[in-house]
């Protein structure tokens, strides 16, 4: 390929980023690891707490990201996807990379990407960005969230972390990664890397099973988060009040799952306390700061409007639990859009039974099952469907319908969760 033109501003770099897919790519880490070797192996000079898992990885990686840069510890986080805007992905103690500084470290590393033989894909190239950033950066600790699976995914060729962890387990990606929770987590465990501390979300015993059996093989120590450990005192629609040990804790996060993930995050801190240690004032001051959008996120009242970007039946019942549990007795309107590979039938049989409406939109993706076509699929439940033309009439039509006691959820895809968000925000501050 010939050398790309000079990136000069951010935009451009992630016009570039995106111009390679994944499709037709043979997996594998060799493209990575090549590409990091020709980069002078910046993994190699820093230090990671390494996220796999179903759900709740971003909301575990947030929470521990928030807690160490309130410990004093410069803080990479690496996520995926993005919500409004891509630079999100990758941040120090909270800030985004910058428009200048993607477009110099992108222009870089494409440079010495298009002179491979097999040129990297999109999310090799975007790995290998962020670890270059963090090195710049210097970062004391990197929080990693692997995009799918753990085994191919190109994070994976980073050097032993200072602790794995392992979230909520569930049927997703199953084309690439197994049928079954069981082989799915075998996929994940397979990040697991000798004489490293594994941290596991509480699950059921098969899957538990998988992840000890590796952690053998591989003389890593293993910890069960147990949730109970976590005890709720105090919830509401602002947030949970925990206690821990002995310390009282707010979390502005909401539902069950994030009280799992909590435990996650509280015994993955125990685990590095060593290298990293964190004051109970650290802990409490970033378990308050932290901020997760879009996940069961409330956004604004009269009607009360809530966005998950769910798209699996596993978050479709934690949304479901959540609408009964901090809006008992309110039958809401679901604002939905679904991406047609998903298991959407499964997702929509947990939350139909609760709707008093469908309200149906096209998200923002080439994979979007249209608007119209999953209306007429919610009808056979017997509620009413009706399809917007577009996600700010969604959002109106679905607000009318509830009326100002009334409550919104929208779910089944993070693709328009950004969308939503702005539109409703923007709303709120025109009341102001």
């Amino acid at each position: 390929m010939d050398k790309h033109p000079p990136l000069t501003t951010g935009a451009q770099a992630v016009e570039y980023i995106h111009s390679f897919s994944w499709l037709g790519s043979r997996p594998g880490l060799s493209r990575t690891r090549q590409l990091l070797a020709a980069m002078g192996n910046p993994e190699q000079q820093l230090q990671f707490i390494h996220i796999v898992g179903t759900n709740g990885k971003g909301s575990t990686a947030a929470m521990l990201a928030s807690v160490l840069t309130a410990a004093g510890y410069t803080t990479g986080l690496y996520t995926s996807p993005y919500i409004h805007h891509f630079e999100e992905r990758m941040t120090v103690n909270g800030a985004e990379i910058t428009g200048d500084e993607l477009a110099a470290i992108t222009s870089w590393v494409g440079g010495l990407a298009d002179q491979m033989e097999e040129h990297p894909t999109e999310f090799e190239l975007v790995t290998c960005v962020a670890l270059e950033f963090f090195h710049r950066r210097g970062c004391d600790i990197v929080v990693l969230e692997a995009g799918m699976g753990g085994r191919l995914d190109s994070t994976n060729v980073i050097p032993a972390p200072q602790a794995v962890v392992i979230t909520n387990i569930g049927l997703d990606h199953t084309a690439q990664l197994g049928n079954t929770v069981e082989a799915i987590a075998a996929e994940k465990a397979a990040v697991i890397k000798d004489g490293c501390p594994v941290i596991l979300y509480e699950q059921k015993e098969s899957v538990t099973q998988v992840v000890r059996e590796v952690c053998q093989a591989h003389g890593a120590s293993l910890t069960i988060a147990r949730a109970q450990d976590v005890v709720l005192n105090r919830e509401s629609p602002e947030g949970q009040w925990w206690s821990w040990k002995g310390q009282s804790l707010f979390v502005p996060l909401l539902g069950d799952n994030q009280r799992h993930n909590g435990a996650v995050v509280l015994s993955t801190l125990e685990a590095i306390s060593a290298k990293y240690p964190v004051s109970p004032q650290a802990l409490a001051q970033g378990l308050e700061r932290v901020r997760w959008p879009g996940r069961f996120e409330v956004l604004s009242r009269n009607p009360w409007f809530v966005v998950d970007g769910g798209h699996n039946p596993q978050c479709a019942a934690t949304v479901a639990d959540n609408l009964k549990r901090y809006f008992p007795g309110k039958a809401p309107v679901l604002l939905m859009g679904v991406l047609e590979d998903k298991d959407r039938a499964g997702l929509c049989e947990l939350v139909a039974p609760l709707a008093q409406a469908f309200v149906t939109i096209t998200p923002p993706s080439p994979r979007a099952l249209d608007a119209e076509s999953l209306a007429r699929e919610l009808a056979a439940y017997g509620t009413p469907a009706y399809a917007a033309a577009s996600i700010p009439q969604g959002v109106e039509r679905a607000m009318e319908l509830a009326g100002e006691d009334g409550l919104v959820c929208a779910l089944g895809s993070l693709y328009s969760v950004g969308e939503i968000r702005t539109y409703i925000l923007s709303k709120e501050e025109d009341k102001r």
